[in-house]
């Protein structure tokens, strides 16, 4: 399998992905890497600004091959991945293709993929919600059995895998290329009074008891109106005790107004921004007194920044977050809401502990593998 200059092929789609691949493309780029990395970004998103913020901002090299799919339902829009793609296959012709996380381009250029006979390398493998309803568990549980090489980011990703029937030694615990990316980015955070000044947020806000940061996009919490007006009551209802920023997602904000609640954002606390860059929303999470999602990934990293998160689904593939984090699972019941923010207000929350190998060099493991797995040397600059 040895080449002088193998070939990996790296696929994004969306936001995630974009976080997840730029640590990758650092080491795979290094000087004395033995690799050459082409990127395929699949235009799963595609807004021009959110491109050019999280290109621009993580240092992601501009995409070799943009395949421009758009939006779509999730057939539509998987089976236009699977068509360009298999063209783009074709004529890059790479010895390996690295996909990340779990969005709708994950699974859709594995699929092409592993029919053609190109191996597979699945980075954050092995997550679990055990939610079939979700379609990025389909994706994930699709993807590890189209995949040669898993690399998981916990342990109890290991027990996911083996129970179904992965063999031990495609599987590979090499820790959180996204916390590689929020490390390495960290020092270039835009500082949250700057942030909150940007966008007319008094600097006050980052006095006592300081602010919670809130993102809501998931189907399951905004597509369902009953939900929507319940989850935004609680937090206006909260608001009273520590002003919520919200950075709000486009589909989101669509729903709210189509569902006539827009005034929770005017005639409370909760103060509506624009979706915002990666390094504005880092600076912004890492001074937060709180941070309220339904974001996989923002799960993960206030736990990286120990801050505490309550994070409003009735399931999460990210269980460490919660073995040793610092975040709760609190469902949409406002109850269980309001306690988990008195708890966090008035005794601090959950303290946690940043979990094994969230160290900021997980992409270095990975290539390290995968320099073992093709029998190639790293060079000295990527080794080190």
């Amino acid at each position: 399998m040895a080449s002088e200059r193998f070939h990996i092929l790296c696929v994004v789609g969306a936001r995630p992905n974009f976080i997840k691949i730029a640590p990758l493309m650092r080491e795979l780029l290094r000087n004395g890497s033995p690799f050459r990395a082409t990127l395929v970004h699949t235009g799963q998103h595609y807004d021009g600004a959110m491109k050019a913020s999280f290109f621009q901002q993580l240092d992601i090299p501009e995409p070799d091959l943009d395949l421009e799919v758009g939006s779509g339902s999730h057939a539509v829009q998987t089976a236009q991945v699977m068509i360009r793609f298999e063209d783009a296959l074709g004529r890059l012709r790479p010895d390996l293709v690295l996909v990340v996380g779990d969005v709708n381009s994950t699974l859709a250029c594995a699929l092409v993929a592993a029919k053609l006979g190109v191996p597979v390398a699945h980075v954050e493998a092995g997550l679990r919600s055990f939610d079939r309803s979700m379609p990025e568990e389909v994706n994930r549980v699709l993807t590890d059995r189209l995949s040669d090489l898993l690399f998981i980011t916990e342990r109890t990703a290991m027990d996911n895998l083996l129970r179904e029937g992965i063999e031990p030694a495609q599987i590979h615990f090499v820790g959180n290329v996204m916390i590689d990316t929020l490390r390495h980015n960290l020092p270039r955070a835009t500082p949250a009074v700057k942030v909150l000044a940007d966008h007319g947020l008094p600097e006050k806000m980052l006095a006592e008891p300081g602010y919670a940061v809130l993102t809501l996009h998931r189907p399951s919490n905004v597509d369902d109106p009953a939900v929507l007006a319940r989850l935004l009551s609680t937090l206006a209802e909260l608001s009273e005790r520590v002003p919520v920023v919200f950075p709000v997602h486009p589909r989101t904000r669509q729903r709210i107004m189509d569902t006539g609640l827009g005034a929770k954002l005017t005639q409370h606390r909760i103060f509506g921004l624009p979706p915002l860059g990666y390094l504005e929303l880092l600076g912004l999470m890492r001074q937060a007194r709180l941070v309220l999602t339904d974001s996989g990934g923002l799960q993960e990293e206030s736990t990286a920044l120990g801050v505490p998160c309550v994070t409003l689904r009735e399931n999460t593939e990210r269980p460490v977050t919660i073995e040793e984090g610092t975040n709760v699972l609190v469902g949409t019941s406002p109850a269980k809401i309001r306690q988990a923010v008195d708890d966090i207000l008035t005794t601090g929350g959950k303290r946690g502990r940043v979990p094994d190998l969230w160290d900021g060099y997980a992409a270095r493991r990975i290539t390290e593998v995968l320099a073992h797995w093709t029998g190639l040397t790293l060079g000295a600059s990527t080794a080190a």
